[in-house]
């Protein structure tokens, strides 16, 4: 007899208890994160604007041990320093997805990798359409390519759109997979002379974090100067500091031992991630978003190539890019949309992600570091390109507001009260004799009531 043919895979399907869990608690900090990201870019932009002067006094003030290569202005440790907290978090996101979440399977990880994927090759094209059309300098075509969860989940709580947690896992799927290609993008393409032997002692203190990590030995007072000497290596090596912190977030084990409720990588992410969302990010984005926003500038944003360039790859390259290498990647690995999904759900999730903030602006600043003036622009065009993506994004996640809260409130629904959602206890014999309790209990209630009810009318209608 044959055998059956396999079931179709569910795409955006419910998750599982333990990684809807882990969504959940990395959303609930991202979110907090961005919306002091918002607060912060806000700051930035009033005060560059209103005073310009004392905003570039403080990013341009230089402080550091100049003998070891570190007398860095304060906009660049925010880059280079700062930002080595957030790529060390994104490693370590990176390493749990692959070994424990949604990308461990391959069938799973493909739909989201090449979702990812397409939506970076297809900015960058756009990008460079419109350079090569309008004759402008093509390097900045890397700009486009980022996405910005943290940006992201401020825009949906801003907007009190609550999505059902399959759709949050993809966001936050895709943003992992969007922060690996983009650290590979500033590896291998923002990468100065090198020098080989500050370069041989970073690799050498990597082998060192590695090996001091299978020992198991423990103590951040270990750890945390080991780290920055590692960066600080990395840094005079040529190769951007950055990636100093995602091969250190890539080294923790992220599996669980029987026995342990978090793993180790787990439990430092925990630890981090507030201050990576809650410090790091918000206040490079404090020294790197304050570009003018006059009339004249924002103009120029749509009439230059290299800004129009990145406004349009943002906008559309990102939205046409995730969408369509999603679309295609169901088709053709026969996965099915989950039943109470559709797929504009997909389209307007696309958009968000054209918010393309953080990363965008430090490769802008790589991108154009010898035009100081092309630089600011370019800033201006990433914030732009934002702001237009958040509000189309916006537009389409409102339009089907009422279908996540339903889906949503589905999903938290725990009426026996045992601390886990009900659809995850529809197997489980306990919550069904949990649940006839309640229900005797309140039947028992309405019957004390209709007796009393009785009583009541009986006494009305008896004679005076």
């Amino acid at each position: 007899m044959a055998a059956p043919p396999p079931a179709p895979r569910t795409f955006l399907g419910r998750l599982s208890l333990p990684e809807r869990t882990f969504v959940t608690d990395a959303l609930r900090t991202e979110t907090v994160g961005g919306m002091l990201l918002l607060v912060a870019a806000v700051a930035a932009l009033v005060w560059a604007n209103t005073f310009g002067g004392s905003y570039a006094s403080v990013s341009d003030f230089h402080f550091g041990p100049a003998a070891i290569g570190l007398d860095l202005s304060v906009a660049h440790w925010a880059a280079d320093g700062l930002l080595a907290v957030f790529f060390f978090v994104a490693g370590i996101e990176l390493k749990r997805e692959l070994v424990a979440g949604e990308l461990r399977d391959p069938r799973a990880a493909a739909l989201p990798v090449v979702a990812a994927l397409c939506g970076m090759i297809m900015p960058a094209l756009v990008y460079l359409v419109v350079t090569a059309t309008g004759g402008g300098s093509t390097s900045g075509w890397a700009v486009p390519t980022a996405t910005d969860i943290a940006f992201a989940l401020a825009v949906l709580a801003v907007l009190g759109a609550s999505l059902p947690s399959a759709l949050r896992a993809f966001l936050l799927t895709l943003a992992v997979v969007d922060d690996l290609f983009a650290i590979l993008i500033i590896a291998v393409f923002f990468t100065s002379d090198l020098n080989f032997a500050a370069l041989g002692g970073a690799f050498a203190g990597l082998a060192l974090f590695w090996l001091l990590l299978r020992k198991e030995v423990r103590g951040w007072y270990v750890y945390v100067p080991l780290a920055l000497v590692v960066w600080g290596l990395m840094y005079n090596s040529g190769v951007h500091a950055t990636i100093a912190g995602v091969a250190m977030g890539l080294m923790l084990r992220c599996h669980r031992r029987e026995g342990e409720d978090h793993s180790p990588g787990e439990h430092i992410e925990h630890l981090v991630r507030p201050l990576s969302a809650g410090v790091a990010v918000p206040l490079f984005a404090l020294f790197s978003a304050g570009v003018s926003v006059s009339g004249g500038a924002l103009g120029d944003v749509f009439t230059q190539p290299e800004t129009l360039g990145v406004v349009l790859g943002l906008v559309v390259g990102k939205a046409v890019g995730i969408f369509g290498g999603t679309w295609l990647t169901a088709r053709f690995t026969k996965a099915e949309l989950n039943g109470d999904l559709r797929w504009p759900d997909v389209f307007a999730l696309a958009t968000l992600a054209g918010i393309g903030f953080t990363v965008s602006l430090l490769i802008g600043e790589l991108a154009f570091e010898d035009d100081a003036s092309l630089m600011e622009e370019v800033k201006a065009a990433v914030l732009v390109g934002s702001v237009i993506a958040a509000v189309l994004a916006g537009i389409l996640l409102k339009l089907r507001v009422r279908t996540y809260q339903a889906l949503y409130e589905d999903e938290e629904r725990d009426e026996d009260m045992s601390g886990v959602p009900d659809v995850y206890e529809q197997d489980d014999p306990a919550y069904h004799l949990r649940m006839a309790a309640i229900y005797e209990e309140k039947a028992a209630e309405h019957r004390r009531r209709a007796r009393a009810a009785g009583a009541s009318s009986d006494g009305d209608d008896s004679p005076a």
